[in-house]
């Protein structure tokens, strides 16, 4: 794992973003809540790098930390106390992934138990890190015995990537465990991605082509949005590698049609609808359930200088729909999120097992409900972020299967990913995509 390197802190500054790590881990580690919502505002400016390395990074080891917390407690913490459990944790964190200075990793977090009102627990986190610094080695070979432990997943993760791909799932864990390069998308309508990598030459940004992508670039160290030229501008958006394909699958049936309508039926955060549009003249409805995620994209349209038609409606429903087929739908699934692990660590403890039937189920009726808008001879891309086939390509042979007039057209001479069904999967690479499925359908016109 990478080690990023820190300064010590202020004592007052230092036990403040350990304390704000902690608070943020515990609905994590109760499996109340996620990361999706964590506000770095709550530390000063100069720590929100720390505090989300902090965050993100003692829940991608979470399985590892917590096997270490065990051996070095006496006996667990009380529920009530789950605030304590997660400043060890994040303490642990520090010691064996991060170059903080040790005495300030062990000191600063133990003091943290004052600002989270639980002044008692210093003392005993005092004692647990030290003896961790003591022990380290022999500690971290019993509990490695563990495989979940070793690879940072719990076991019916490891047990899903295994059956679905017996010579490739160690290397899916592993790259999960590294966090995702940051990858941009250039706006075609304000030049190409060979212009844009000058601009970034002035503030001494470093940056490859992405590979498959030909708007991607892929940055040699994440950056603040703040520091890329041009992007209040619209001149670049975020947004990973795989994610920026959904655009190439569809361009076949969109170029040669301008004003084509096309639906995006879940879109939020908005990333391959601002996409469709920088590069094809259509006329786009967007909708997602959620009114929150629903008002990032129309940020992002407004900052990229880009119309859609915006709404609130369920995919699963037609309730929205007014009436006149689409020639296109890009249907972005909510799924498992298996193939974005590496942006997303806290979904390994938060998801379960039994969400996946649940998942799927609701994948099937998008589809079905969906389908019907479609003009004959039109295109619906099937994507997930996900790398199971009960959500991919087994998810697709079924549609197939019930549904006549729909035919597989993804296209097999591609550079990326890899056959799976009537489709193509990509899995997490350390230093290049997310995992990511597509499958492209026509609806038949006879």
């Amino acid at each position: 794992m990478n080690q990023p390197r820190h300064s010590s802190r202020s004592p007052d500054n230092g036990q403040a973003v350990r304390a704000a790590a902690a608070r943020a881990l515990v609905p994590v580690i109760t499996g109340r809540g996620s990361l999706s919502s964590l506000d770095d505002h709550q530390v000063v400016s100069r720590d929100r790098g720390l505090f989300k390395e902090l965050c993100f990074g003692s829940c991608r080891a979470l399985c590892r930390l917590e096997a270490l917390a065990g051996k070095l407690l006496d006996k667990p913490f009380k529920t009530r106390d789950a605030d304590v459990q997660a400043l060890l944790l994040v303490g642990i964190y520090q010691l064996l992934y991060m170059r903080i200075p040790p005495h300030a990793a062990v000191g600063e977090t133990a003091g943290a138990a004052r600002l989270i009102n639980k002044p008692w627990a210093t003392r005993v986190l005092n004692g647990c890190l030290r003896r961790l610094q003591r022990e380290a080695g022999p500690l971290q070979a019993e509990v490695d015995r563990d495989p979940a432990v070793a690879l940072l997943h719990p076991k019916w993760w490891l047990k899903a990537f295994r059956q679905a791909w017996p010579d490739d799932w160690r290397a899916i864990c592993e790259a999960n465990n590294l966090p995702g390069p940051m990858t941009l998308r250039v706006n075609r309508r304000h030049g190409d991605r060979e212009s844009y990598l000058e601009h970034l030459d002035a503030p001494d940004i470093g940056a490859r082509l992405c590979l498959h992508s030909p708007e991607g670039l892929t940055l040699d160290e994440p950056c603040d949005v703040g520091q890329l030229p041009g992007f209040k501008e619209g001149l670049v958006s975020v947004q990973d590698e795989a994610a920026q394909l959904a655009a190439e699958l569809l361009g076949p049936t969109l170029a040669p049609r301008p004003g084509a309508r096309v639906l995006d039926a879940c879109c939020a955060p908005g990333g391959k609808t601002a996409h469709l549009l920088e590069l094809f003249d259509v006329d786009l409805q967007a909708i997602d359930s959620d009114d929150t995620r629903l008002a990032r994209v129309e940020d992002t349209l407004s900052r990229l200088g880009l119309e859609a038609d915006l709404a609130h409606g369920d995919a699963t429903r037609r309730d929205w729909w007014d009436g006149t087929p689409f020639d296109a739908v890009l249907l972005d699934a909510p799924c498992s999120g298996s193939g974005v692990i590496r942006r997303h660590p806290d979904i390994k403890r938060l998801r379960r097992h039994s969400d996946i039937a649940k998942l799927a189920e609701l994948q099937a009726r998008l589809l079905d409900n969906l389908w019907p808008l479609l003009a004959p001879g039109g295109t619906l891309l099937y994507a997930t972020c996900s790398v199971l086939p009960e959500e991919n390509a087994d998810q697709v042979a079924a549609f197939l299967a019930r549904t006549p007039d729909a035919e597989a057209t993804t296209p097999e001479g591609v550079a990326w990913g890899r056959p799976a069904g009537a489709g193509r999967q990509l899995l997490p690479s350390a230093d290049s995509h997310d995992g990511f499925f597509y499958a492209r359908l026509r609806k038949r016109a006879d």
